[in-house]
C-alpha cells in the first residue's frame, strides 16, 4: 500500500473549489495556485516508458486533509508530430493502466501515438495507487450464489466484516475510492500535463469514468470516446436484466460460429445438448477443470470462464477445446486449499461506491435469479449477480449513485459500440446514446468481442479521425464484422 500523508497544497485546495463549482472568498485565494506537477523518470520495466505519481487528496470535499500518490506512465510521442496527450481510462474495475502504457501502448495506432504522449493511471484503489487490500479469507467467504434466507443473512453479516477490514487495512482511501472522486483525479492529471481541455479514451469502465468528467467538466472536454459503454443510469433489474440478455446473445453468437466453422472442435455437434451435460455436472459437484487439477467447477464458475472467453474472438476455438475436453467423466479429486498472502487486493470495492443495487431479501434475489433464467436459459447465471451478493448491504447513498447523464459538452462524445459485446451490451451504448442526445454520437461495429478499436479497422480509423481532427462520424454510421471465421 502507498504512502497516505498530509499536506496543505495550494493548487489541490483551488482544484476542488472550481470542481465543486465555488468562488473564492478572498483576493489571496483568488490567485492563480501553481499547477499540480508529476516527476516523470523511466519505468523500471522498460525504461522506454516513463512512469511517475500525482499527489492528490483521499477526500475532494477536504483538500488540505490527507493524501495518497496517483500512480501514472506515459509514452510520449514525436516532438515534431506532438499535439498533446492522450488520457487512457483502463477498465475492469481493477485494470492498471500503467501496465497498460508500459506493455501495451500499441493497442492505439502509430498515428495516434505519433500525434499524442499515451498517458494512463492505476485509478485510485488499485495497482499502485493506495490499492484496496482486504482478509484473503472474507474475500472467500464471498458466496457466488446464495442459496436460501439463511446464507443471505449471513452474506449480510460477512459484507459488514469485510468493509471493516478493508477499511482497515487499506486506510482513509477504501471509503473513497468512487468514480466521481475519480473524475475529479482525471481533471488533476489533465491540470499536471498542462493540457488545457482533455483528449480521453475510455474502455468498459473507463467508460463511466468518462462519462462522469464529462457531467462534472464539460467545458474541459476536447475529444472523447466511450469505448465499450456503461449505462450507469438502471437500477437492480434493469442491470440484470441488460446484462442477462447481453450474455445469452454472446452465447448464441458463439454456438452459430462452431455450427460454421471448422475451426471449432466440436464442428458438427450438438453444442447445447454439450452445454447442459456440463452444467448439470458442475449442479451435481462433479465437473473439474482440466486446466486446473482437482478443482471442481461450481455452475456460477462455469458460466463465469466461458463467458470471459466471448470477448475476444481469438479465443473461441480455445474454449471450444476446453469445454470439449470436460465433457467425458473424470474423477473428481479434494482440492488441498491453497496457503499464501493473508491479504488479498479488491479493486471490486469501487463497483459498490458507484453501484446501488439493493434487494430486501432472499425471496426478492430468487425472483431476479429466475427471472434472469428466463432471459438466458444457458448463461443462467450472468456474472453481474455476483455483484448482488458482494454489494449486499452496502450502506446508501452510495458515493456515486445510478442516474440519466446529464452531458453538455461542445464537441459529442463517440460512443464506439460492438453489436455482440459479451459484457458491456449495445443495449447499453444506444441507451446511453440517448441519454447524450446531440452531445453524443453511436459508432457502431456490427461484429463480437469486447471492444472494438482494436478489432475493427474501420472503427479505427474513425476514432483516430475523431481524436486527432475531430472529425464526428456522421449519425448512424456502422462498420462491417470481420470475418471470424478465417
Amino acid at each position: 500500500m502507498l504512502r497516505v500523508r498530509k499536506s496543505a497544497v495550494g493548487w489541490a485546495v483551488a482544484l476542488a473549489l472550481t470542481a465543486a463549482g465555488l468562488t473564492p472568498a478572498s483576493p489571496a485565494a483568488a490567485r492563480p495556485q501553481p499547477a499540480p506537477t508529476i516527476d516523470w523518470r523511466p519505468c523500471a520495466a522498460d525504461a522506454s516508458a516513463e512512469c511517475g505519481t500525482l499527489s492528490l487528496p483521499v477526500d475532494w470535499n477536504r483538500p488540505r486533509g490527507e493524501r495518497f500518490d496517483l500512480a501514472l506512465a506515459r509514452r510520449v510521442a514525436d516532438p515534431a508530430t506532438r499535439e498533446g496527450a492522450l488520457v487512457f481510462g483502463p477498465g475492469g474495475p481493477g485494470d492498471s493502466g500503467v501496465d497498460r502504457v508500459v506493455n501495451g501502448s500499441s493497442r492505439f495506432s502509430a498515428n495516434l501515438r505519433a500525434r499524442f504522449d499515451i498517458v494512463s493511471f492505476d485509478p485510485r484503489g488499485t495497482g499502485g495507487s493506495n490499492p484496496v487490500v482486504c482478509s484473503r479469507d472474507l474475500l472467500a467467504r464471498q458466496p457466488q450464489l446464495i442459496a436460501d434466507q439463511a446464507q443471505f443473512d449471513a452474506t449480510l453479516a460477512g459484507n459488514v466484516l469485510l468493509r471493516a477490514d478493508c477499511r482497515a487495512r487499506t486506510g482513509p482511501l477504501y471509503d473513497h475510492v468512487d468514480t466521481t472522486s475519480a473524475a475529479r483525479d482525471l481533471d488533476a492529471i489533465r491540470a499536471a500535463l498542462g493540457e488545457r481541455q482533455l483528449t480521453f479514451h475510455g474502455s468498459s469502465y473507463g467508460t463511466l469514468l468518462g462519462e462522469r468528467y464529462a457531467e462534472l467538466f464539460p467545458q474541459k472536454v476536447r475529444a472523447m470516446v466511450l469505448e465499450a459503454a456503461m449505462d450507469h443510469s438502471l437500477g437492480t433489474r434493469a442491470f440484470l436484466d441488460t446484462q442477462a440478455v447481453t450474455s445469452e446473445d454472446a452465447f448464441d453468437e458463439f454456438v452459430a460460429w462452431c455450427d460454421r466453422s471448422t475451426a471449432c472442435v466440436l464442428h458438427g455437434q450438438d453444442f447445447r445438448a454439450l452445454w447442459e451435460r456440463l452444467r448439470a455436472r458442475a449442479e451435481r459437484g462433479d465437473l473439474a477443470d482440466p486446466k486446473r487439477p482437482g478443482v471442481v467447477l461450481t455452475p456460477f464458475e462455469l458460466t463465469r470462464l466461458t463467458h470471459k472467453e466471448f470477448y475476444d474472438t481469438w479465443r473461441w476455438p480455445g474454449l471450444a477445446e476446453w469445454l470439449g475436453s470436460m465433457d467425458a467423466p473424470s474423477a473428481v479429486r479434494a482440492v488441498v486449499p491453497a496457503t499464501g498472502d493473508a491479504v488479498a487486493p479488491y479493486p471490486f470495492a469501487v463497483f459498490c461506491q458507484d453501484w446501488s443495487l439493493p434487494v430486501r431479501d432472499y425471496r426478492e434475489y430468487a425472483g431476479h435469479l429466475r427471472r434472469m433464467a428466463r432471459l438466458a436459459p444457458d448463461l443462467r447465471y450472468p456474472t453481474a449477480v455476483f455483484a448482488l451478493a458482494t454489494c449486499l448491504g452496502t450502506p446508501t447513498p452510495v458515493a456515486n449513485p445510478q442516474h440519466r447523464l446529464r452531458v453538455r459538452t461542445d464537441v459529442p462524445l463517440l460512443i464506439a459500440a460492438t453489436v455482440h459485446d459479451p459484457a458491456s451490451g449495445y443495449n447499453w451504448a444506444t441507451n446511453v446514446a440517448r441519454q447524450l442526445g446531440r452531445h453524443g454520437v453511436l459508432l457502431t461495429y456490427e461484429g463480437w468481442g469486447h471492444g472494438s478499436y482494436t478489432t475493427s479497422p474501420c472503427v479505427g480509423r474513425a476514432v483516430d479521425a475523431y481524436l486527432i481532427d475531430r472529425v464526428v462520424p456522421p449519425r448512424g454510421t456502422r462498420c462491417p464484422a470481420v470475418d471470424t471465421d478465417v
